[in-house]
């Protein structure tokens, strides 16, 4: 079969991908009317397989038309280098030491803000989590704010239509909230080195405007939600907080630390992680289960993404380049929530002589609309697993998430257009 071809079936994969994360929900909800078949209907159900899913059908469909070493010769010419990174980062910074600094932190900065601890824990869970995330990456902050909302905001008892909404803020604020810096965000990370974006420039031209969107957004979620958000009283759990050893949690802190000082270099980090499997077993008491299922199936997903989309540049990027920056902002934030924003910034960093307004507006674009899927920012799985549990059906379905996005969304584009 002709590389074109070949092409062309991969564009087509990928856009019955894309159909299938829209109906995920809706295999669920057959998996109860056919309980003969729940378990497959089940696994085509959950999100986190789908991208997983078709790219195996994708390297199939090349093994038989390309033969099988062109098959195995395309996928190992592709980087997991990110998902391998959302795996161990996900694990280590959902175990029990980290959450429970984090917890405090929070729960101690709660108690000083003119609201009820709940509305500020919430808060701070929207604004402050994803912030951090330019300086412990995306993929963490997601981890740690799905985690702390996860029994305010994700349970039954609050509507569904404010999860949804509460889920697009989430999203969105992660994407947008890692553009302090030049290497905590995906997107960002795939253009700093080769347009010399450093920290300082990142600051000065995205990360003060992304500020300000994530604090509004932040404050209309709890306004809307705070109805529902309750002051949880203390637990036997959470009074055993305490107890976990300083030295225990200085080690799991350092463990976080190493992990995200080496995500580009997957041999050092896969390496420390399995050093801290082992702090984690020897000292099993202090811990809360591993997310390791979790953690591996985002990872599948955009492992399958990174095989999936290696194959839409042929389309996506003249699409790109034929851009004005005014149509390139809105272009790129539409065209974000049908591939990782992290890949359209890398097609655009290819484009020869591309003016300074294009570069911002290509980047600002692919972060304002990382929110709108669960494909359309390399943490937003993470957020999925995690929290799929609080919605109907244990299922996050994609048009919903699209539709609590949209406001958020739009006060980011505010934000890097008039700002």
């Amino acid at each position: 079969m002709p590389s074109l071809s070949v092409e062309l079936v991969a564009a087509v994969l990928f856009g019955v991908a894309l159909v299938h994360t829209f109906a995920a929900k809706q295999f669920e909800r057959l998996s109860h009317r056919f309980p003969r078949h729940s378990g497959l209907l089940h696994l085509l159900g959950e999100v986190e397989v789908v991208f997983g899913f078709w790219a195996i059908v994708l390297v199939m469909v090349m093994s038989i038309f390309s033969g099988g070493d062109a098959a195995i010769a395309y996928i190992e010419s592709r980087q997991y280098t990110e998902p391998l990174f959302v795996f161990v980062v996900m694990v280590v910074a959902a175990s029990k030491p980290i959450l429970q600094v984090v917890m405090a932190t929070v729960g101690a900065i709660a108690r000083f803000l003119p609201v009820r601890n709940a509305l500020a824990s919430v808060w701070l869970g929207l604004a402050a989590v994803p912030l951090l995330g330019s300086a412990i990456t995306e993929p963490a902050a997601m981890t740690i704010a799905a985690l702390m909302l996860a029994p305010q905001v994700f349970r039954t008892g609050v509507p569904e239509r404010l999860k949804y909404f509460a889920l697009g803020v989430l999203f969105v604020n992660i994407s947008i909230g890692g553009t302090l810096t030049s290497f905590a965000a995906p997107p960002v990370l795939m253009v700093a080195g080769t347009w010399q974006w450093d920290s300082a420039f990142m600051l000065a031209n995205f990360g003060w405007k992304a500020a300000i969107a994530v604090l509004v957004n932040a404050t209309v979620a709890v306004f809307v939600l705070r109805a529902h958000l309750q002051d949880q009283p203390a637990t036997a759990e959470s009074c055993q907080v305490d107890k976990v050893p300083a030295t225990l949690v200085l080690v799991h802190l350092a463990f976080l630390a190493g992990v995200v000082v080496l995500a580009h270099h997957p041999v050092a980090f896969i390496g420390l992680f399995l050093m801290f499997l082992g702090v984690a077993q020897a000292y099993e008491r202090h811990q809360n289960p591993l997310l390791i299922k979790e953690a591996l199936l985002v990872a599948f997903f955009l492992a399958g993404l990174v095989v999936l989309g290696g194959m839409q540049q042929w389309w996506l990027q003249p699409l790109v380049s034929a851009m004005s920056p005014q149509a390139l902002f809105f272009g790129a934030t539409a065209l974000t929530a049908l591939t990782d924003n992290a890949a359209l910034t890398y097609l655009g960093s290819l484009i020869v002589g591309i003016s300074d307004e294009a570069k911002y507006s290509l980047v600002a674009g692919a972060v304002a609309g990382g929110g709108l899927t669960m494909i359309a920012n390399a943490p937003n799985p993470a957020g999925v697993a995690l929290l799929r549990r609080g919605f109907e059906d244990e299922s996050i379905g994609a048009g919903g998430l699209l539709v609590g996005a949209l406001m958020p969304t739009a006060v980011a584009i505010v934000a890097f257009i008039f700002l």
